[in-house]
């Protein structure tokens, strides 16, 4: 797995714990999902709006949904926010806006990833544990 996947990760995690995410397993649960709309928005000002689904189940820590978007030939994936997810089984809808201080996105054709991600806290440190994740091209339309 790429470096740069890392990249997705909400704030609260910081440089060293983002590390661990690219060893962390990815759950075989086949109920947990995550989906991205191949539809998005961009602003004139480089604020994107990512949305999709989520399904997780038996979340006993905090829980995210996270999203990462790059462009073109760009490798850097640049964080769009994330939001809090509930896993109780149910199918629900999120949403990601944001505007990277150091991009401007552009309407066309962009690569977003989705991650549903778990701070756990069974070893007394909160490590990560991914639900769900996804990645796939978008298309940025303004808005």
């Amino acid at each position: 797995m790429p470096v740069r996947a890392a990249r997705a990760v909400p704030a609260v995690l910081g440089t060293a714990a983002a590390a661990l995410l690219l060893a962390a397993p990815v759950s075989a649960d086949p109920l947990e999902t995550v989906t991205v709309d191949p539809a998005a928005r961009v602003t004139a000002d480089g604020t994107v709006t990512l949305t999709g689904t989520y399904r997780c189940t038996a979340g006993t820590g905090p829980v995210f949904v996270s999203s990462s978007v790059s462009q073109g030939t760009d490798e850097v994936r640049y964080g769009i926010n994330g939001s809090h997810a509930v896993c109780d089984g149910t199918l629900r809808r999120w949403t990601s806006t944001g505007k990277p201080s150091n991009k401007t996105f552009q309407p066309g054709t962009a690569q977003v990833e989705a991650t549903v991600l778990e701070l756990t806290t069974d070893t007394g440190l909160p490590l990560p544990r991914i639900h769900a994740r996804q990645q796939q091209d978008v298309t940025l339309s303004p808005n």
